[in-house]
């Protein structure tokens, strides 16, 4: 207790007495004072005292890892929607590089006492990274919920799209048009999505007796998936299942620039079906995410929380289905000299 006093009293520039004043509710303490207490009691991650708990606000935090690719924004105006409806407004937080920490957004949130947070995407999908942040959350109790990826030990409700079944329908799709070197692009080799996918994919391979994959791992950056395709098209692989629709449009201008045409010579699927992959050139094949009931059951989820329903650590698994346009097509036959 001596220990918390003194940060506390440190962080504002009061005395310690000051500190305990307010804690214990006793007068003679500025309005302004008492409400720099408080805000440094949460930022230093410190429980306020029951009585000084107050209501939480009408908030929501929505935590995107990126805004570029189209699939996030998407699924921040469906939670948005979502939670407007039942009379709760969105606090946006979307990360940059160089810019806001995911940890910092949560102190952030924290001190605008929300009444829970949903992620999108964002640290919590790399199985390597530190997770000290959502265990706080869990210590708080702070309704929370997660698309895309679970947090083992947290309990967590989660609401994903089945990579595995993305992944399969992909590489039955290439299969069935005779490619049997098949490349992949996924994320980092502790992305816990591109984990479940390459391991669907290659007993899919397995079982059809094709070549193993050949995989590339990738940022998640068009830019990062031209480099990662290039590097599998000059290991010979004539189709490639990439783990998001901006890799494989990267893919796509890596095909063209190594003078190969789609699907002409190679093939490419994507993943998510964002918008306007119809009207690329060529349109893009690819593993549509069902955003809007995933949307739709990631905001029952959390509202159920914060309505005192006792926190479903179970994570709810939405198909995903295969969009089959102009990207992907059958394996050319080796010209026959007569």
């Amino acid at each position: 207790m001596s220990r918390r006093l003194a940060e506390v009293a440190r962080k504002v520039g009061v005395s310690e007495a000051t500190v305990s004043r307010v804690l214990n509710g006793k007068p003679g303490v500025s309005d302004a004072t008492r409400q720099q207490v408080l805000t440094a009691l949460d930022v230093l991650g410190y429980e306020r005292p029951t009585k000084l708990r107050g209501e939480r606000a009408r908030l929501v935090g929505l935590v995107l890892p990126e805004l570029q690719n189209p699939i996030f924004p998407a699924f921040g105006e469906v939670l948005s929607v979502g939670l407007a409806q039942n009379g709760y407004t969105p606090v946006l937080c979307t990360q940059t590089v160089g810019g806001v920490s995911e940890a910092d957004y949560i102190e952030l949130l924290l001190q605008q006492r929300v009444s829970g947070v949903i992620f999108a995407g964002g640290d919590y999908q790399r199985a390597e990274t530190p997770h000290d942040h959502y265990e706080r959350l869990a210590d708080l109790h702070l309704p929370t919920v997660f698309i895309n990826a679970p947090v083992d030990g947290l309990g967590f409700a989660t609401v994903s799209c089945d990579d595995a079944v993305a992944a399969e329908l992909s590489v039955r799709h290439l299969l069935q048009l005779g490619h049997t070197s098949i490349g992949f692009v996924v994320g980092p080799s502790d992305h816990v999505p591109s984990r479940r996918k390459l391991a669907a994919a290659r007993r899919v391979l397995a079982e059809a007796g094709a070549a193993p994959a050949v995989v590339a791992e990738s940022g998640y950056s068009l830019e990062a998936g031209q480099a990662a395709a290039t590097r599998l098209f000059a290991q010979g692989v004539t189709a490639v299942v990439c783990a998001s629709d901006p890799l494989a449009l990267g893919a796509v201008r890596a095909a063209r620039r190594a003078g190969l045409s789609v699907p002409g010579d190679v093939s490419v699927i994507g993943f998510d079906d964002s918008a306007l992959m119809n009207c690329t050139e060529p349109p893009l094949t690819t593993a549509r995410q069902p955003i809007e009931p995933m949307g739709r059951m990631a905001v029952e989820l959390l509202l159920a929380q914060i309505n005192g329903t006792e926190r479903p650590a179970d994570e709810f698994l939405f198909e995903p289905e295969l969009v089959v346009r102009s990207s992907t097509g059958r394996l050319k036959e080796p010209a026959t000299i007569l």
